[in-house]
């Protein structure tokens, strides 16, 4: 294999091919950029230009550097042209019969010490790189968008790939300023396969009517501490891409329950509803979400006469308030035989709630009043098993719990991804250990009771680690 990695070719000089150029030119390679339309290159390094000028007149970049790295990368239409590259990346449609046509070729061309990757997000390398020459230098290297702003970079094995060929490209994405994360080629990789719960229980919960659109982000984002809510976060993405991206990984793993895509979602790709692009998704754009109602604020006379507090239980008077563990307010009230108010877990002021349908509303607002007394603002949702945080954070740890099992990636390269891929606050698996291996156990466990379905099964792992942490705790 080769040892030095000088020239660089890119295959698409769509948005993500052009963003991969520009960032192993502004790194220093010599970018060879092949498109099989002349016209939508020089579109591409017009908007190139324009980005990098408008980094220079910001004062974020020398021109200097703004003209060398433009003029190391080099158009060219002929593909021949590519069997001087050291290392290829293919950026262009999402189809695997496209992609097998064109490794096969590149197999061809290229010298067999020339690595061929592909920055797909979806597609199985083992399936790209049968019929190359040498398959063992097959790999993927998948990009996060946009290219030049986003630090991750997963680095995929198909079964033929060797380590010395990852053993490379992953110094030469750490050389270009990046954080390679090495995975198996399985559906999603890591951050496509670990992040589905994040969509989908929120669309689960949007399906059942549990609160508003803007509620259930609000939840996931104030309180939940995610960058962005999953509804607002789809529009963004795109519902259709989003929801082709679900039914991909859906149908992968031969329609395992856990990847179920929504109906509610496939309803706006179909009304052509696909979100800030089009300008009606689950929001209507430019705008985007409401703001959302928090509950008014309750007058002193609910206040309780008695208060006592211990670890996630209030009692206040005869009322209860209690941290969710996966069954209904309603279930913990007629279990207890007390008014019970279920709490999510939260980092922030905002916390989420539900009553039991049993609790006069004297008593729901008398734990209320107590929340709001602590600076809180609540939000107010149907009775709802497991809430929207913990819910959402104990699937989330399922899945990479799921992946690392499988031998996807490492349990560091898992956490890696899902902080700088999608911007999530912690890990899962160190979400995992900090909230208790057990304790998302039983959430999960009462989700499977309450629903009866396969979708919410905890993982052979999770139930491995919570005999360990119960063992160590005894």
């Amino acid at each position: 294999m080769s040892q030095n990695i000088r020239t660089v070719a890119v295959i698409g000089s769509g948005t993500m091919g052009a963003g991969i150029a520009e960032v192993a030119a502004m790194a220093g390679q010599q970018v060879l950029l092949h498109d099989i339309s002349a016209d939508a290159m020089t579109r591409a390094i017009a908007a190139l230009r324009s980005r990098l000028e408008s980094r220079v007149a910001k004062g974020k970049l020398s021109a200097e550097a703004c003209e060398r790295g433009l003029s190391r990368i080099v158009p060219v239409t002929d593909i021949a042209a590519l069997a001087a590259a050291d290392l290829v990346i293919e950026a262009a449609a999402e189809n695997l019969d496209i992609k097998k046509a064109l490794f096969g070729q590149l197999g061809e061309i290229c010298p067999p010490q020339t690595l061929l990757t592909s920055n797909t997000s979806s597609i199985s390398i083992t399936a790209i790189a049968a019929g190359v020459k040498h398959p063992e230098r097959v790999a993927g290297l998948h990009f996060f968008n946009p290219a030049p702003v986003m630090k991750l970079v997963e680095v995929v094995s198909g079964v033929a790939t060797s380590e010395e060929v990852v053993t490379q490209l992953s110094q030469c994405v750490l050389a270009w300023g990046k954080q390679p994360v090495h995975c198996q080629s399985t559906p999603g990789f890591i951050v496509n396969r670990v992040a589905r719960p994040y969509y989908a229980e929120a669309w689960r919960a949007l399906e059942e009517q549990v609160a508003a659109p803007e509620a259930i982000d609000t939840a996931l984002r104030e309180a939940g501490g995610f960058p962005m809510g999953p509804l607002a976060l789809t529009d963004l993405i795109g519902q259709d891409v989003n929801f082709a991206v679900t039914c991909s990984v859906f149908n992968a793993f031969w329609q395992e329950r856990r990847f179920l895509p929504s109906l509610v979602q496939q309803e706006l790709v179909l009304a052509g509803r696909y979100g800030k692009k089009t300008g009606q998704g689950v929001y209507g754009w430019p705008q985007g979400a409401a703001e959302v109602a928090f509950y008014p604020t309750v007058p002193a006379h609910r206040q309780a006469e008695s208060v006592q507090k211990e670890r996630d239980v209030v009692t206040l008077d005869s009322v209860l308030l209690l941290e969710t563990h996966g069954e209904t307010a309603q279930a913990a009230a007629t279990r207890l035989q007390r008014p019970v108010v279920v709490m999510d877990r939260s980092e922030s002021d905002v916390v989420v709630i539900a009553a039991a349908a049993s609790n006069r509303l004297e008593e729901t607002e008398k734990a209320i009043y107590w929340l709001q007394q602590q600076g809180k603002k609540v939000l107010l949702i149907a009775d709802y098993p497991g809430l929207l945080v913990w819910r959402t954070v104990a699937m989330l740890v399922n899945e990479a719990l799921d992946a690392l099992q499988k031998g996807v990636a490492s349990e560091a390269d898992i956490n890696i991804a899902m902080r700088l891929g999608v911007n999530y606050p912690r890990g899962p698996l160190q979400w995992g250990e900090l909230l208790g291996w057990q304790r998302v156990l039983e959430l999960l466990e009462n989700l499977q009771r309450h629903y009866g379905e396969e979708r919410y099964r905890p993982c052979s792992l999770l139930r491995q680690r919570a005999l360990l942490e119960s063992s160590y705790e005894s």
